[in-house]
């Protein structure tokens, strides 16, 4: 093995992909009796040197995977580094009886580190979250290629290919099409921006709390100018303004055996009372 090859750093292509991809083709691709062998020797004895040897010889067929995800505008360098993840994963849960060649193994991690990859940076909100959506992200992004906007019949289709709703091929096609928003543009643009619109003029943090304790110093002088009402007063407010559904003035009147105007009196009297204990508090 050459040093040009022994001195890749197998985690990550670095700044210059070309020599690194270049190197990568150098290694040897193992054999059945080699890969065999190595992996026995990583399983029955714990061989790190074994786990290195086969990660640096699949090293070519990340590079061949990543390049399938060219059209997500993500840098192809990153894809491969996310990429060799998955390869280490799998070259540590790969069992040598499986009877399959470790590439056959290694893809599904390979693809599933790209994949997580690409939703955390495709666009700044997720566009899918579970495993449904995330296998329609994918399956749908292939489908536009060929179809471009689809139909419905087309949508039908890949909703009963993936098992999903149509309503749900539908959301994902938007989210597809959407584009993410500057926050803040530069001055001579003409369009709005978020941060032109999203500013509050209340976030100050102090007037915040400036403003919480005056509630709740206002929230204890009504407590306790509640108090001060006589039992009837009390029953008479709290139906009309505190109770979940409001109590009508005909309904307080048959309780207390009152005229429904002595009871819209007493409501306004006590109400003027509570005022004046609040603001001379």
């Amino acid at each position: 093995m050459t040093k040009s090859v022994t001195s890749i750093d197998i985690l990550s292509p670095g700044g210059n992909l070309d020599a690194y991809i270049q190197a990568v083709h150098k290694i040897p691709v193992l054999s059945v009796k080699q890969e065999q062998e190595l992996a026995h020797r990583l399983v029955d004895e714990g061989d790190l040197d074994a786990a290195r040897q086969m990660v640096m010889a699949h090293l070519r067929f990340v590079v061949y995977v990543a390049r399938s995800y060219s059209g997500y505008g993500l840098s192809q360098a990153d894809l491969i580094q996310e990429g060799n993840v998955g390869l280490m994963k799998a070259v540590r849960r790969f069992d040598p009886t499986f009877g399959v060649r470790l590439m056959s193994y290694a893809v599904h991690w390979i693809k599933a580190e790209i994949h997580e990859f690409i939703l955390r940076n495709w666009r700044i909100v997720k566009v899918a979250t579970t495993k449904p959506q995330r296998k329609l992200f994918f399956n749908l992004r292939r489908a536009k290629k060929r179809l471009g906007r689809m139909n419905e019949a087309e949508i039908t289709d890949v909703a009963d290919e993936l098992g999903v709703v149509p309503e749900e091929v539908r959301r994902m096609e938007t989210r597809l099409s959407a584009q993410d928003a500057n926050f803040d543009n530069d001055a001579e643009e003409d369009d709005y921006s978020p941060s032109q619109y999203l500013t509050s003029p209340d976030s100050d943090p102090a007037d915040l709390v400036e403003a919480d304790n005056l509630r709740t110093q206002q929230s204890a002088q009504l407590a306790t100018a509640f108090t001060t009402l006589d039992p009837r007063s009390r029953e008479i407010i709290q139906g009309r303004w505190l109770a979940e559904k409001k109590t009508t003035l005909q309904e307080l009147a048959s309780r207390f055996d009152i005229s429904a105007e002595r009871v819209r009196q007493i409501e306004q009297m006590s109400l003027k009372k509570l005022k004046l204990s609040v603001t001379s508090a």
